[in-house]
């Protein structure tokens, strides 16, 4: 006797990006990640992905998921926001959805069917300025309107959900944290030798300070240049590498390598491919993450899983990701960032220390654990 689905869930994968670039960073490797675990959750419910295009790593995504494209081209992000309030709604009806996941932010204000939405973070309310208008006024107007309407909200960590509670007036009772993931199969201690043929092939020395993420202001990049600058590794032959795309108000970070004269001691080495992800954490000596605001910080987790010691900020959720698996400063003080670095670099008894609580506390965090968790919301948005 054939199985009858009792629950058919819509997902709305708009977001996930064509084309390798920072976009496909952050909230695009949340939703690839989500949608591949969920039918392994529960195979009581049925799934259907909405989205601009079917991905061509297809074979990576689970049988289970079924895929409606829409002839709009939503990579455009005005388009894709008529899509989400206007076309969206017809799309779940005629697919016989009965329960709405918006995994990024907004739902549509006619929906018919109960919705479940993921708050990333908050940083168009706390950065404002670093948003275009426009961006942000959609993004603060709808995102508290479709919070407020939500049978649960999904935030990605604490610090986001105690803000989605301040910021959006959202019951604190009807929020789920659901922590992000590592792809341990792919983010994990690689062998020596194989990070020493990377470090050639991109001509690294043996040590290198790493930063990985968007290049943007509230990454607080130009701290670290000037942290670095402090240091006695800038002139005995390290190098800081940057690493990631463009954002936006980049250009300050570029001016700050100029005004200090590290040229020669700090590397950009662009976006970074999943594929090189493990081998930029491993080659390694030590991981800096300064930013001021993350909704979660994924990029420490991924250092850790990799075995790589990490440095981040005393701001926002970084200090609930790290725990006592890193060194924590200040978020603006260059010289407390300085010395960590010199501590770490000089100390390789604390780097093996932190390089094995790092792995330890990195292995809680997976992507099948955030699936089963995004179920569980599910139902609980069901039982309302």
């Amino acid at each position: 006797m054939k199985r009858q689905i009792a629950v058919h869930v819509g997902l709305n994968a708009h977001l996930l990006s064509r084309q390798p670039g920072y976009r496909r960073a952050g909230i695009h490797n949340y939703i690839q990640q989500i949608i591949r675990h969920l039918p392994a959750s529960d195979d009581q419910l049925q799934f259907t992905v909405f989205a601009d295009h079917v991905p061509v790593e297809q074979e990576e995504y689970p049988d289970g998921l079924s895929w409606k494209t829409s002839r709009w081209p939503t990579e455009r992000p005005w388009t894709r926001i008529v899509w989400e309030q206007l076309a969206q709604p017809w799309a779940l009806r005629q697919a016989g959805v009965h329960l709405l996941h918006a995994m990024a932010f907004v739902s549509p204000l006619l929906a018919s069917v109960p919705a479940v939405i993921t708050v990333h973070d908050l940083s168009f309310l706390r950065f404002p300025e670093q948003f275009r208008p426009l961006n942000r006024l959609y993004l603060s107007t709808m995102t508290r309107h479709s919070c407020r309407r939500a049978r649960r909200v999904i935030a990605v960590s604490q610090a986001t959900a105690d803000e989605t509670v301040r910021l959006l007036g959202v019951p604190a009772e009807r929020i789920d944290v659901v922590p992000n993931g590592v792809h341990h199969t792919h983010l994990h201690t690689l062998p020596a030798r194989q990070v020493q043929a990377f470090r050639q092939a991109k001509g690294l020395p043996e040590r290198c300070v790493l930063f990985l993420g968007t290049l943007e202001p509230r990454k607080n990049l130009t701290t670290l240049v000037q942290a670095f600058a402090r240091t006695q590794a800038a002139r005995q032959g390290v190098k800081l590498v940057i690493a990631g795309g463009k954002g936006w108000y980049y250009q300050e970070i570029f001016a700050s390598v100029e005004r200090f004269g590290l040229e020669d001691a700090v590397l950009f080495p662009g976006f970074v491919p999943d594929a090189e992800l493990p081998l930029w954490y491993n080659t390694a000596t030590v991981f800096v993450y300064p930013s001021l605001y993350e909704g979660f910080g994924l990029p420490l987790l991924e250092a850790m899983a990799c075995g790589t010691p990490v440095i981040g900020a005393d701001a926002s959720c970084i200090p609930e990701v790290v725990g006592d698996a890193g060194l924590l400063i200040p978020p603006h003080d260059a010289a407390a960032l300085a010395d960590a670095l010199e501590c770490l670099l000089a100390d390789a008894n604390l780097r093996a220390d932190l390089s094995q609580r790092g792995r330890a506390l990195a292995a809680a965090y997976t992507w099948e654990a955030a699936a089963s968790a995004t179920v569980d919301s599910y139902r609980r948005a069901l039982a309302d």
